[in-house]
């Protein structure tokens, strides 16, 4: 079976509150740790590449506060941000794509570097510019660059770098919001998820007829969260939609409909955690589904089904999930190896693998990661983290 790794590594240099990272992903990884740690920086490095290419650079940088908010703040004072993503393409080429953002004088900014390479240098498509000038470039032909923005945005109408586009704007992030899922909800593109689940029932809708077995997966799973809850399915109100569930009624014969109205906030977040994992057919699949916290809102006895469902979506397509729950993480079976420690110490963000010590004993079955994680025992690798430090962080050029 084909890896659902798309992002096989990411580093970043002065993000918010990472000083220095360089972190493996695999098909799934949990990154633990307290609040405050930094853990949303880190999803946040992967989604401001996708926000960056899918609108703007500058628009990225305006919903994070600007760029003073962004780059890290330090006793150094750190003038830039780098960022680089190490990944896989659907066709099976590997290929990294790296930038770095300067500051200037009244919030103003500037990329001072981007390299994009697919294959090994040398031989597949590559450039590389410096501040709004293309230094070397694998194309004959290459569009016009400034210094505010990213270049594989237009770089993106070659055939040649349309891939990397494709597949770094195909990440999908979210933080779900019963709320918004409650809502009455205008008809939208059903082929992917909004971020806080304002498009759920069109995208029911879309995996009725373009994904049956997948929106069967889903009904399934909600039924093990909610057992009396049978099928989901949207429901127009005029020129809105919303949604409509099935669910067992005292006394009746046959399930009774519920409006979205009468579901609880658990029942609503834990429908949008499932389509997140399952949406779109083999050909709308994400790249990349990022999840902050799943278990909020939901009770801890569903937690197993929770990690049942991230385990079998991870199958399909990458998955990343923020998590501080000893509820979501008590399972001996889990892999140490998509486990990720993040921890905040003066203010300064740390991600490496758990500590080998950690590593052993969930190994040899005698705790599981949430028992570790209630005894404030999983902690970053400092091995892991010397060496980072030794060598810093390479963003430009061939993988070190």
């Amino acid at each position: 079976m084909k890896s659902s790794v798309f992002i096989r590594r990411v580093r970043a240099q002065n993000y918010k509150s990472i000083a220095l990272c360089d972190v493996e992903l695999g098909a799934l990884s949990y990154l633990i740790g307290p609040n405050g740690s930094g853990k949303s920086n880190f999803l946040d490095v992967l989604h401001f590449v996708k926000d960056a290419l899918e609108n703007s650079l500058e628009n990225a940088l305006q919903v994070r506060g600007g760029i003073s908010e962004v780059r890290r703040r330090s006793g150094g004072h750190p003038t830039h941000f780098g960022i680089r993503l190490d990944f896989c393409l659907p066709d099976g080429r590997d290929a990294h794509y790296a930038f770095k953002i300067g500051a200037l004088p009244g919030g103003n900014f500037e990329v001072q570097m981007e390299e994009c390479v697919i294959d090994a240098p040398g031989k597949g498509p590559a450039y590389q510019i410096m501040k709004g000038v293309l230094q070397k470039s694998s194309e004959a032909v290459f569009p016009p660059c400034t210094a505010d923005r990213l270049a594989l945005v237009n770089a993106a109408g070659l055939p040649a770098f349309r891939p990397v586009f494709d597949a770094l704007t195909g990440m999908r992030f979210y933080n779900l919001n019963p709320r918004v899922i409650r809502d009455l909800q205008k008809p939208q593109d059903g082929a992917a998820l909004k971020p806080l689940g304002e498009n759920i029932a069109s995208v029911l809708a879309f995996m009725e007829r373009h994904s049956p077995a997948e929106k069967e997966r889903v009904e399934e799973y909600l039924n093990m969260v909610i057992p009396t809850v049978h099928a989901v399915e949207r429901k127009a109100v005029g020129h809105m939609e919303t949604l409509e569930f099935r669910q067992d009624a005292a006394g009746s014969k046959h399930p009774w409909r519920f409006s979205s109205n009468s579901m609880s906030d658990g029942t609503l977040r834990a429908l949008g955690i499932l389509v997140a994992l399952f949406q779109g057919g083999d050909t709308e699949r994400p790249m990349l589904v990022g999840i902050e916290e799943p278990e909020v809102a939901v009770h801890p006895a569903a937690a197993a089904v929770l990690r049942d469902a991230l385990s079998r979506a991870a199958e399909r397509t990458q998955v990343l999930v923020t998590s501080h729950s000893p509820e979501l993480l008590d399972d001996t079976s889990l892999a140490v190896e998509n486990l990720l420690a993040v921890s905040g110490e003066g203010g300064v963000t740390i991600i490496a693998p758990i500590d080998e010590s950690s590593r052993q004993v969930i190994r040899e079955g005698l705790y599981t990661p949430g028992e570790l994680l209630v005894l404030n025992q999983l902690a970053p690798d400092e091995d892991s983290m010397c060496r980072l430090n030794a060598r810093q962080v390479q963003l430009f050029g061939t993988e070190s």
